[in-house]
């Protein structure tokens, strides 16, 4: 029954806690990411899901952040979703992307709409881990409209349906959901939306259910989730004290059934 571990985290670009995208210096943002890596490596992360990370862009520094984390991290496996590209004198290219330990069999971006800037959206990732397949979704939804993350929900939920019909038996675990879920106090946004889709397909469990993520030094928010399906079972969880984002991570560690 292999052990895994498992960290969600949005880090605002490599940036830290400067409040404006742009102004970090190409040296800061690598201390940075070398922040984040060492805190990587002492949470002992078999996986990670990251959000706001930039594959080569004008503003952070005009180098691949999922590279030099992987490298850092010591991460043998790394794959990028962009769901942002912008092409000449101000260069973009940034999304979602996911670390890991165990060997990426399959990888999937879909990006909820065409803009080249703010976009939000999805990567899946089939890893295999001792022989079996685990799917993971590392989510980002929309910032300010309750309305958009439900219909943005409703197309990951549709996508889902289409990927477990294609790929029938193969699919031996449901998908574990993370990411940055964008969702206020209200317990009738997002995550909650989620939670109770996803468990008309089995015992899922949300992380975390106490405590906030947003903005770290001091969170008034819970922003950031973990979606383990019943396949999961979970022997800890926690909300990680860091200012290397203005997000907190978020650790759950699990035995695969």
């Amino acid at each position: 029954m292999p052990r895994l571990r498992l960290v969600t985290f949005n880090i605002a670009h490599g940036r830290g806690l400067t409040p404006i995208q742009g102004l970090t210096s190409q040296r800061k943002l690598r201390v940075n990411l070398r922040r984040i890596a060492a805190l990587l490596d002492r949470l002992k992360a078999d996986i990670v899901a990251l959000q706001e990370i930039d594959e080569r862009s004008r503003w952070a520094g005009n180098f691949d952040h999922l590279d030099y984390l992987r490298v850092h991290a010591g991460f043998p496996h790394a794959v990028f979703g962009i769901t942002n590209r912008r092409t000449g004198l101000l260069n973009l290219s940034y999304g979602n992307a996911v670390l890991s330990r165990h060997p990426i069999g399959a990888s999937e971006t879909v990006a909820f709409g065409q803009r080249n800037m703010g976009e939000k959206g999805f990567l899946y990732v089939e890893l295999d881990v001792a022989g079996r397949c685990v799917p993971v979704v590392n989510l980002h939804l929309h910032h300010s409209s309750r309305a958009q993350r439900l219909r943005q929900l409703d197309r990951l939920l549709a996508w889902l349906r289409e990927k477990r019909r294609a790929r029938g038996a193969a699919w031996m675990v449901p998908p574990i959901v993370c990411g940055d879920f964008n969702t206020p106090r209200s317990v009738s946004d997002a995550s909650a939306s989620l939670l109770s889709h996803l468990c008309d397909h089995g015992d899922y469990t949300l992380h975390p259910r106490v405590g906030r993520t947003f903005p770290s030094p001091l969170p008034t928010r819970t922003l950031d989730y973990i979606f383990l399906p019943p396949e999961c079972e979970l022997t800890r969880w926690e909300i990680v004290r860091s200012v290397a984002s203005d997000h907190r991570p978020v650790l759950v560690e699990f035995d695969l059934k």
